[in-house]
């Protein structure tokens, strides 16, 4: 049974929220960060450059640690050079998951991202070939971060291969933008969510390409919890997604008018506001079904 989780990058709101819950479900919890010293979020802290493979291994080994959950990564593209974000997306994974192999860590939990389909940051427009997206449709990255992120999967996959050294459980999540309730209510309910609204703002192109996709923290730290109590052989990407999109238009009018062109699957009929990825596969491996929506702050 898994006892111990040393968190990358706990010092990030997500990752607070992350040590959070596990500390609440009663996890003894490892804080692995080259931030400021934050002690009181995690049993555990240790200063740690992730970037160097000598300090991510010898702090994972002080851990004593049977899962890591790695967001410790450059969230945004913005304020770095395209080298430093690729860098810290990838080799920062590799050292994680190089040493939790040698080390007998037997999970590993990586922050992927939207941005891996081609989506997020990209300057062109997201390409889509159907809807909702699920893990088989093609990656079309291009730009430092999503090019990272779909390159730390493919490392996964290459440790997952190993027959010796290598973490038994590996999952890649690939994480929307992550809301907490003030946030959502300043950028969902403040707004106008209708489509038409959505295109007056400067930033429709993002919400174009993330498919208007969003998930909440509650949600998000109960399937970090439930990937970290997995127990399967190998490694899977799994997409993450709230139980509806961030738009008040409906999701056939947002297919129809934003992606005419792609072919509609049966799971976007589910409501009105069905997401436009599928998260099928999380509930599947994980028994996973989102529940907060920000429509109940409405």
């Amino acid at each position: 049974m898994t006892e111990t989780v040393a968190v990358t990058g706990g010092n990030g709101r997500v990752g607070r929220s992350v040590l959070a819950h596990l500390n609440e479900e009663g996890y003894r919890t490892v804080d692995l960060s080259r931030g400021k010293r934050e002690e009181e979020r995690a049993d555990v802290y240790f200063t740690t450059d992730l970037l160097e493979a000598g300090e991510v291994y010898g702090s994972l080994a002080k851990s004593d640690a049977d899962a890591v959950v790695h967001l410790g990564m450059i969230p945004t593209p913005d304020a770095t050079p395209g080298y430093r974000t690729y860098e810290s997306n990838v080799m920062s994974s590799y050292h994680v998951l190089e040493a939790a192999g040698a080390l007998g860590i037997d999970t590993v939990t990586l922050a992927s991202s939207f941005s891996a389909i081609g989506g997020g940051f990209e300057p062109e427009t997201v390409t889509v070939d159907y809807l909702p997206v699920d893990e088989n449709h093609r990656l079309t990255p291009s730009n430092p971060y999503g090019v990272g992120k779909q390159t730390l999967e493919i490392a996964a996959d290459g440790f997952a291969r190993r027959t010796d050294d290598r973490p038994r459980t590996i999952t890649s999540l690939r994480f929307p933008w992550v809301v907490d309730d003030d946030l959502a209510r300043e950028t969902f309910v403040e707004a106008d969510r209708t489509l038409a609204g959505m295109r007056e703002s400067a930033h429709f192109h993002t919400q174009r390409n993330t498919l208007f996709t969003y998930v909440h923290a509650s949600d998000a730290v109960d399937l970090v919890r439930r990937t970290v109590e997995a127990d399967f052989d190998g490694h899977e990407r799994v997409w993450v997604s709230a139980p509806d999109t961030s738009a008040e238009t409906p999701s056939r009018e947002i297919a129809a008018e934003v992606f005419p062109d792609v072919e509609i699957h049966g799971s976007l009929e589910a409501h009105d506001y069905a997401p436009l990825v599928d998260t099928a596969k999380a509930e599947e491996l994980f028994d996973w079904d989102p529940e907060w929506s920000w429509r109940r702050l409405s």
